[in-house]
């Protein structure tokens, strides 16, 4: 039976549409696997490793999950020429998504909380996109739903696509490039993989692709305060709610569909200010502002690293430096800000300062 979808109009605004997306993935150069310089571990044997995301057209780590969304969505005939596009973010992934929505001619929406922060909303309407407000952190799933069905548009949800829409066997999906960037060090096959969890698309990717890859890596998931994934990777509980987290991009009030918890080996819980102090300690380290959730991810792997060191382990961690601090100049890397949003981070400042010398 003959295509008629490829010599439809439709059919040929998707072709196009998947073209320019594939175009600017092949204008992009993969992101850089930074070696962090801690001597008193790498005479030990261990040797820590960041993948800075930040480096990606719109700024950090959702880039790829809104190439990968807008693609499964193209392909499952979800989005048409002038279809809206929706999602319930206030944060990075909305401001990727509104990119390729621009890349493609497509109305984008952004559903988020009021207290999202002007430079965030900034960013999205740099790409076009307009943000609808919502008073709850809460409710911006309904509010998305219902923007998308009365424009008769499509809500992108990264919460429930986010683990499927990766092709977690390769293609060059993150976990992929990790290995291959791995492969000249001189553990190559990381002992421990750590990521935040906002979706949980990203530690769902690695997880298969560790597993497909038969690779003796374990997966670590750095859960900031006030998150409830910790709790539901312990119980397996999924009507478990938590307050939420206030490190920006990752933790969660309520258990994603993406989180996939048996994919998870180990999970590290991280005080806010142990966050804060670590974003600061690795910024000044690296000579440039990191973001909090590289902050909390820095926290987990000097934590493993500590444990391999007392029990003579040697090997490698490596995790992401997930976007760039200039986006909380006003907030995270501002002292006045953070002394009134989280207290004094003194004492967790010296303890980072100790184990990073």
């Amino acid at each position: 039976m003959p295509n008629t979808l490829a010599r439809s109009t439709d059919g040929l605004w998707l072709h196009q549409a998947i073209a320019r997306i594939e175009a600017d993935y092949q204008r992009s150069a993969d992101t850089h696997l930074i070696a962090l310089p801690l001597p008193g571990f790498a005479a030990a044997g261990i040797d820590l490793y960041l993948k800075d995301e930040s480096t990606h057209p719109t700024g950090s780590l959702k880039h790829r999950l809104a190439r990968s969304l807008f693609l499964y969505a193209l392909c499952n005939g979800w989005v048409r020429q002038g279809s809206t596009i929706v999602e319930a973010s206030s944060g990075s992934t909305a401001v990727s998504e509104a990119y390729f929505a621009r890349l493609l001619g497509l109305p984008f929406v952004a559903v988020m909380p009021r207290s999202t922060s002007a430079e965030k909303i900034a960013l999205i309407e740099f790409y076009g996109g307009r943000c609808h407000f919502v008073e709850q952190a809460g409710q911006v799933y309904d509010a998305a739903r219902t923007i998308a069905q009365d424009t008769g548009g499509h809500y992108m949800d990264q919460f429930t696509y986010a683990e499927r829409a990766t092709d977690w066997r390769g293609n060059n999906n993150i976990a992929e490039s990790m290995f291959h960037q791995m492969q000249r060090e001189r553990h190559p096959v990381p002992r421990w993989i750590v990521v935040g969890a906002g979706t949980g698309g990203t530690s769902a990717t690695i997880g298969r692709y560790v597993r497909y890859q038969r690779h003796a890596s374990g997966v670590c998931v750095a859960d900031p305060a006030g998150s409830v994934f910790a709790a539901y990777h312990r119980c397996g509980d999924a009507a478990l709610s938590a307050p939420g987290s206030r490190i920006e991009g990752i933790g969660r009030p309520r258990v994603e569909p993406s989180f996939i918890r048996e994919l998870v080996d180990r999970m590290e819980e991280v005080p806010d200010t142990e966050s804060i102090a670590a974003m600061r300690a690795l910024s000044a380290l690296l000579g440039r502002r990191v973001g909090p959730s590289t902050g909390t991810n820095l926290v987990a792997m000097l934590r493993l690293a500590e444990q391999m060191r007392a029990q003579g382990e040697q090997g490698s961690i490596l995790s992401l430096l997930c976007d760039a601090g200039e986006r909380y100049l006003p907030t995270y890397h501002d002292a006045a800000w953070v002394q009134a949003q989280f207290g004094c981070c003194a004492a967790a400042q010296e303890r980072m300062q100790a184990l990073l010398a």
